[in-house]
């Protein structure tokens, strides 16, 4: 976790390093100098943070593993594929619709209901 951390740290770093070149650069063209240089630097700085993108769970992930190369590749692509297939997949009928659908009530759906739910946290 640690770790993760300071990937993360050291990534925005080296982002705002690089857009400072060029916000260092605008600001050169623009000819400013003492207050305006900056303010406008500063603002350009925070534009530039946001605009970063922010390291997904995947990165993340392959970060804690640390792997590097085709293997980070292959990785990355399952864990994509992973995060995107559940919102695709059909939805999985809840303990209740089971319940329902059963026909089930009083201590028979109570009963049903907590096993139901104990095998889900399975």
């Amino acid at each position: 976790m640690r770790n993760l951390i300071v990937v993360a740290i050291a990534s925005l770093f080296l982002a705002n390093a690089a857009f400072a070149a060029s916000c260092a650069d605008q600001a050169a063209e623009k000819k400013l100098a003492g207050a305006a240089k900056n303010s406008f630097m500063t603002k350009c700085e925070k534009d530039a943070a946001a605009a970063a993108p922010a390291p997904t769970a995947c990165e993340a992930k392959a970060a804690e593993k640390k792997l590097a190369g085709a293997a980070k590749n292959s990785f990355m692509k399952k864990c994509e594929a992973d995060a995107a297939a559940p919102a695709a997949a059909p939805a999985v009928p809840s303990c209740a619709d089971k319940a329902a659908e059963k026909k089930l009530a009083g201590a028979a759906k109570t009963s049903f209901m907590k096993k139901c739910e104990a095998d889900a946290k399975k």
